[in-house]
């Protein structure tokens, strides 16, 4: 490997456990204030914002390297990233991060791998919306649900309404957490399909 590579994948490394770990201190961390009526602290936590860019990383590293380097640095970031997060978040976050981090990273490759000839668009944007969905599902589950039964954030499981929606029926934060998060890291998603066409352009076109 040539020193370009070597360095470039170095960064990869860097930008997936620095996501990481920022989204596991912010995702402790409900966005304040009120849109439209709407209690912003029972639909969304700053979490929400920064983690698809994990998927932003390994989707650039799939195309340029292919998977098994995009499998590499996906277990570097998740090592790093699992580490850090117990001194600077919590261990359930971390256990619960962990986890999602490394099935959904996975599945994000394979499927990733498998559309990579079709449209420039086509793989990251449907690999990042099915790893996002099942990323969703696995950590707010782990982090936040009764199924684990440690470390329970009390603001997270108390009560409000789905989504904070006037009349909408009364579930855990969590859930809202949960969806109002997979909807953003839909957005996320395609948004980044900028950025990713600029680092990919040279190689996409090979």
């Amino acid at each position: 490997m040539t020193a370009t590579p070597r360095a470039a994948l170095i960064a990869a490394v860097a930008a997936m456990a620095a996501v990481v770990v920022a989204s596991n201190i912010l995702v402790l961390h409900p966005v304040q204030g009120t849109f439209g009526g709407i209690n912003l602290a029972d639909m969304l936590t700053y979490g929400a914002f920064t983690y698809p860019f994990a998927f932003l990383v390994t989707d650039v590293v799939n195309r340029t390297f292919g998977p098994a380097m995009a499998r590499r640095v996906a277990l570097c970031g998740f090592a790093i990233a699992v580490v850090m997060s117990l001194y600077l978040a919590t261990p359930r976050i971390a256990l619960a991060s962990g986890s999602a981090f490394l099935l959904a990273q996975m599945f994000d490759v394979s499927m990733f791998n498998r559309l990579r000839h079709g449209r420039w668009w086509r793989a990251p944007l449907i690999s990042s919306f099915a790893a996002s969905l099942l990323d969703t599902v696995i950590f707010f589950t782990l982090a936040f649900s009764v199924i684990l039964p440690f470390g329970l954030d009390a603001f997270a499981t108390e009560s409000a309404p789905l989504l904070g929606l006037a009349g909408a029926p009364d579930v855990p934060r969590w859930i809202s957490w949960a969806l109002a998060d997979f909807t953003v890291k839909l957005t996320v998603a395609a948004f980044a399909l900028g950025p990713y066409r600029a680092l990919t352009a040279r190689t996409s076109r090979a």
